[in-house]
């Protein structure tokens, strides 16, 4: 929804709630590896998966896009939405682990999670005097940075990384990220 609301389209979409876990969805029928998200077209076809759907809302923006066209800043901000999507996909990992009961949960799994997330946002740090204005990578990497504060509070990346929680303070401010922050 960010790139939506930062395409200007985000008015044009309906959003239909949908637990990818549940067995009775009808999410297999849009996306038939059953993740969500997946976006209708007005066609009747169906993109999914983050990157493809950001990139088809970017598109129907006038530039300057978040995704660029070509070049090294295309391959730098699709760099940095890959380091972002990998930290968000351990850390969704980590936390189906820790809904398992105690007994069936894989402490070396949940570590192994756990550095990823570790090495993610130390790379972050690393980088984060290059993070300015916004593209495709920078939105990822806000959102990713929002949803470690959401899903794992106990991890307190900004102590150790303060460029990189000064540079997020800032871009947490954006109204795409202030209107798509999950709060619950």
């Amino acid at each position: 929804m960010a790139t939506a609301i930062e395409a200007g389209v985000s008015g044009d979409l309906e959003l239909e709630t949908t637990n990818p876990w549940d067995p009775a969805t009808d999410i297999a029928t849009q996306n038939p590896i059953g993740k969500i998200p997946a976006l209708t077209l007005p066609d009747g076809s169906v993109l999914f998966d983050s990157p493809v759907i950001c990139e088809y809302l970017d598109s129907l923006r006038e530039p300057p896009r978040l995704f660029a066209p070509e070049g090294p800043l295309r391959w730098q901000a699709l760099t940095r939405m890959a380091l972002a999507d990998g930290l968000m996909d351990a850390a969704i990992l980590r936390r189906r682990e820790l809904m398992r009961d105690a007994d069936e949960q894989s402490a070396w799994w949940m570590e192994r999670q756990l550095g990823i997330v570790e090495r993610a946002v130390d790379a972050m740090e690393a980088a984060a005097d290059t993070y300015t204005g916004i593209d495709i990578g920078l939105l990822t990497t806000g959102i990713s940075l929002g949803y470690l504060d959401f899903r794992l509070p106990d991890f307190d990346w900004r102590e150790d990384h303060p460029r990189l929680a000064s540079w997020y303070q800032e871009i947490a401010a954006r109204p795409s990220l202030q209107d798509t922050t999950p709060r619950e």
